[in-house]
């Protein structure tokens, strides 16, 4: 999907401060080794913030982490680490507590990662260094959270997102479940840390202190999977694996074989169903009433891939996307790591960008933050052990953000309290990002209409949908939208609009996701908005971008995860294909967005200049595949795929236990771990020979390992065995259903999950943010509106009607508290993405 990058409408008068990074104010050091601090850490080196990477002799222990370049590098610590600076503390050292203690206290923000690996770390004492300095903003992130039953737990990526959903839903029918490659926990708990640490650089703008969060990357994961969680506390436990690319709850949403390439096809919708269907000439699927609604399609996925398949072989992937356009079906190629390397339009966005490792140089993925005017680094240098490697030499100027501040605002205040958002998204990804800022304090007012409500909602829309006002019963909505207020305006009425730009006029931020020509056509622009506004952040959530070739192109979360190259990595050596989650890319949409907004805001409140964000999906999942497209520009071989095994870890995989659909991650990430691990499972001649102590030597006889493990947990229920494994610290982790997660122990003991009460809903869960600043986490505030809940605290109180003037806009469905049936409709309904 190559393309030449077209020019922005707007880039001609925009002065881009591309020289003037917008973080280079900030000093960052970095403590211990875990992929999500790193990731956080580099975030910030993005934008030009001074980021010192504190390493012990031998280097962070993620130096030996795979996949590896042919000269030897890591091509996953490149990718978390350039841009950085390394400097080298001995622990050893009599001055090393000294040494790490001055770097600390001339620094505004301390990322803490020791938790996950100490990395020879000093011990220091961090809350006598935040008296010294209040002024420090401390983010320590470790896998479970400091207390609870899992606390203490050994743990990998894989063993985690077990625990947290995303395992047991994916595969084959009968087993094992599968899950990707390594990389996904540390992606998203970095960007967690990011935005806890981004919030409170802008509360301190503003006269606030210093804070302490902690981050869990087990909570930060299960924002993946969050809204399965609360279908099943909806609908009962009604969730299997159904096979590879196979995703309850909507069907067909997978990857197939085309004449030439792979496509991925999210037909979601009745309308798309249909469209579809009529794409391929299959008017005997399109017309039968039990396939109009996913349930019907779901019990019948063999009999309807017994047509699509065949068909789609007719055409190539291309070849269908290009038909897919016209109808504004959600269809993408599958790419491959060369089309990606190829494709001049991520080049040109930076969203693909050259590194140096040592000797070589290859590519890895740049910043999905797309802003405008405050231009990420293009690519950069990965620090060698102990290099000082600064652009532009150690800086010593004086920050505009003072390091120690009396008389500071009530450390309780939320960090964006004071910050006013417009909320014109719909769905998942959008909604995430605007509820992750009303979560942090700011007032998010979102934006429906009672003629096109927020699709999330309800596609599909039995009898009785609108007369029992289902649309107020999605618990999807419910905890996307919660810490929100919500009012309704018809955007197609000149009365509607005028009030949007009223309310936009008086904004931070205004987010929307809907197609990219949706909110310019209606005269909501970027344009038309910051003439009112200049100060206004503006973003784009559309999903390959705004000035993209495909802007057109309909997409889900699946098709996000389709058209980034990850399911390219995904599987058994030679298989096809194969999707990691149902909607993968939104949630990580959700937070990238809520990355970049933060990072614009810090620009605004330093310049009075707001500017545009032109975020583009389906490059906030590149990061999943960033280390294989780094090993790929420099050695140009096919990636290298384990299936459920890993490149280090033996053993490592997805073993049975007792029961029926019962299974556990199991995994050895060192010697004392694999002796541990064969002598508990009755095989101290294992555990005794030193000859097995490598990784590379159990390779030899991985089948004969992964059988005395099974025969072992075959005899066990699954929680027994991770109780058993952890017990002596071997890293295990049961293959969690979403429903599961709702009753776990571990969650339960830290208060994550909070009970909200709503109108039409009831009593219903939440999950809390990962990150916290004390041992509880943020409370929900409220619930999600009901449509149009606050029209008229929203209409006077902020822009001064009167109570005449409110009534007439109901009377002319401007505005109102009922969602209009299609019948009623005068227009057609706005599309996300």
């Amino acid at each position: 999907m190559s393309c030449d990058l077209p020019r922005p409408q707007h880039q001609h008068d925009l002065e881009v401060e591309s020289s003037m990074e917008v973080l280079s104010h900030l000093r960052v050091v970095e403590i211990g080794s875990s992929a999500g601090t790193s990731y956080c850490a580099r975030l910030f080196a993005d934008f030009g913030a001074d980021v010192l990477k504190v390493e012990p002799p031998a280097g962070d222990p993620l130096r030996q982490t795979a996949p590896l370049t042919p000269g030897g590098q890591s091509a996953w610590f490149a990718f978390l680490n350039f841009n950085k600076s390394s400097v080298v503390i001995d622990p050893a050292h009599p001055d090393a507590i000294k040494r790490l203690t001055a770097l600390i206290e001339g620094c505004d923000i301390l990322i803490d990662g020791r938790d996950v690996d100490a990395a020879d770390c000093p011990t220091i004492d961090i809350d006598n260094i935040r008296q010294r300095r209040p002024g420090l903003v401390y983010l320590e992130a470790s896998w479970f959270g400091g207390q609870g039953p899992y606390a203490r737990f050994a743990a990998t990526d894989s063993t985690v997102r077990a625990l947290g959903g995303l395992v047991k839903l994916v595969g084959p029918t009968e087993g094992p479940p599968s899950h990707a490659p390594d990389f996904q926990t540390g992606i998203v708990a970095g960007l967690w840390g990011f935005i806890a640490a981004a919030s409170s650089a802008v509360a301190r703008m503003e006269g606030g202190t210093g804070r302490s969060w902690s981050l869990s990357v087990f909570e930060a994961t299960l924002t993946l999977t969050e809204y399965l969680m609360f279908d099943a506390f909806a609908r009962g436990d009604v969730m299997r694996r159904i096979g590879i690319n196979r995703f309850w709850p909507n069907f067909p949403v997978g990857i197939y074989e085309t004449k030439k390439g792979w496509l991925g096809v999210s037909a979601v919708t009745p309308k798309q169903w249909r469209e579809f269907c009529g794409l391929l000439g299959l008017s005997e699927l399109r017309d039968h009433p039990e396939l109009v609604s996913n349930e019907g399609r779901l019990q019948n996925m063999d009999h309807i891939d017994g047509h699509l398949i065949p068909r789609l072989k007719t055409r190539t992937a291309q070849e269908w996307f290009a038909e897919g356009l016209k109808r504004k079906l959600p269809l993408v190629p599958v790419p491959q790591l060369s089309d990606l390397l190829q494709d001049t339009e991520k080049i040109a966005s930076s969203a693909i960008v050259r590194v140096r490792l040592g000797q070589e140089e290859g590519r890895t993925v740049g910043s999905m933050q797309r802003l405008t005017l405050t231009l990420p680094r293009p690519g950069g240098q990965v620090p060698g052990v102990g290099e000082m490697q600064r652009r532009g030499g150690v800086r010593t100027a004086e920050r505009t953000i003072p390091r120690s501040l009396p008389g500071c605002i009530d450390g309780y205040r939320l960090p964006l309290q004071g910050i006013r958002v417009v909320d014109f998204t719909m769905g998942w990804a959008g909604p995430l990002c605007t509820r992750t800022l009303g979560d942090l304090g700011a007032d998010v007012i979102k934006i429906e209409a009672i003629q096109y409500p927020d699709w999330w909602r309800g596609v599909d829309r039995p009898p009785g949908y609108f007369e029992d006002r289902m649309y107020e019963k999605a618990p999807c909505f419910c905890i996307m939208n919660r810490n929100k207020r919500g009012m309704t305006l018809d955007l197609k009425q000149p009365e509607g609009l005028a009030l949007a730009k009223r309310l936009v006029a008086q904004a931070d931020i205004a987010v929307g996701n809907y197609s990219v020509d949706v909110l310019p056509k209606l005269g909501l622009g970027y344009d038309v908005l910051r003439a009112l506004n200049p100060r206004l952040v503006m973003m784009s959530m559309s999903a390959f971008g705004s000035y993209s070739v495909h802007r057109d192109c309909r997409a889900y979360g699946s098709t996000l995860e389709q058209g980034s190259g990850l399911p390219g990595v995904v599987g058994d050596a030679g298989g096809l294909p194969v999707m990691s989650h149902i909607a993968f890319g939104d949630p990580v949409g959700g937070l990238n967005g809520c990355a970049a907004v933060l990072v614009a805001l810090i620009h605004a409140r330093k310049t009075g200049k707001g500017q545009f964000i032109d975020l583009a999906q389906v490059e906030c999942m590149m990061p999943f595949v960033a280390p294989w497209i780094t090993v790929h520009s420099i050695d140009g071989m096919p990636p290298r795929r384990y299936g459920n095994r890993h490149p280090q870890h033996v053993p490592h995989g997805c073993f049975r236990c007792a029961g029926e659909d019962n299974w556990i991650i199991v995994a050895a990430t060192n010697a004392g771990m694999w002796q541990r691990l064969a002598t508990i499972i009755g095989r101290p001649d294992w555990a005794m020979d030193p000859s097995l102590n490598s990784p590379e030597a159990r390779r030899a006889i991985e089948d004969d390992i992964e059988r005395g493990i099974e025969t072992w947990t075959l005899a066990r229920d699954a929680d027994q065995a991770m109780s058993e494994l952890q017990a002596v610290r071997v890293a295990a982790g049961a293959a969690r259903l979403p429903i599961d997660i709702l009753k776990d122990p571990h969650l339960s003991s830290r208060a994550f999950l909070q009970e909200v009460n709503r109108a039409f809903v009831g009593l219903h869960p939440q999950p809390s943010m990962p990150i916290r600043e004390n041992a509880t986490p943020y409370p929900i505030r409220t619930a999600a509106p009901t449509l149009g809940q606050h029209n008229a605290e929203i209409l006077s109180g902020l822009l001064g009607l009167s109570d005449t003037e409110i009534g007439q806009l109901a009377t002319d469905h401007i505005i109102g508290t009922s969602m209009l049936s299609e019948a009623e409709l005068p227009h057609p309904e706005h599309t996300p993405n």
